[in-house]
């Protein structure tokens, strides 16, 4: 660990765990938050730096009309297929770290924290993380949320989850743990709790 620089924290929970209202309440608290999710919105929005990679490589149609992504074309058609999978990756990925990169030299929060769904399963990110934090809540209530939220079916939630690693893995790797099965108050709570022992971190 780099103890000359603020710490950067990644942020990390299966879907529905509550990442959004963690990172939005660390941000208030003065981190600088960088949310690889917006970043990826923002590089397949229209005139984003992944459209003509995404169209030399799945076609125009996998472009709206307005020229953003077709995310509900795409999420189909890559989510039984691996190699498309991977292709689509191989455009996002590198923009991303690139940003990533270029936002974190730009921090002026207290520390950083690197919101990535997908820490755990993916990797390539550890190298950049001096803590780990994990946004964690109980199946049957993750399932709920997203149902409540997206619209999707419990069959469709049960699919996106079998693609995430399951709990105790995503666990094993944390430093703090968030959890998040009661409350907003209380998830705020135990974030102002999680952001003290940062600040810690950062001062040893």
């Amino acid at each position: 660990m780099n103890h000359l620089r603020k710490p950067v924290v990644g942020l990390t929970g299966g879907i529905g765990s509550g990442k959004t209202a963690v990172s939005n309440r660390m941000a208030e608290l003065g981190a600088h938050v960088i949310d690889t999710d917006l970043i990826a919105h923002q590089l397949t929005a229209p005139g984003g730096l992944a459209i003509p990679a995404l169209i030399a490589t799945f076609g125009p149609q996998c472009i709206q009309q307005d020229g953003a992504m077709n995310r509900a074309y795409m999420r189909q058609r890559v989510f039984d297929n691996p190699d498309e999978r991977k292709q689509l990756e191989g455009i996002l990925h590198p923009l991303i770290r690139d940003e990533v990169g270029a936002q974190l030299q730009k921090d002026t929060g207290l520390y950083s924290v690197l919101v990535i769904p997908l820490l755990i399963e993916k990797g390539g990110w550890m190298h950049l993380l001096d803590h780990i934090v994990v946004v964690d809540c109980d199946t049957e209530t993750q399932i709920k949320r997203v149902m409540d939220r997206n619209g999707f079916t419990r069959e469709q939630v049960i699919a996106i989850l079998k693609t995430q690693t399951d709990r105790q893995a995503r666990l094993s790797r944390a430093d703090l743990v968030i959890e998040n099965n009661s409350s907003l108050s209380e998830l705020i709570e135990k974030t102002d709790w999680a952001h003290g022992e940062i600040l810690k971190l950062r001062l040893n």
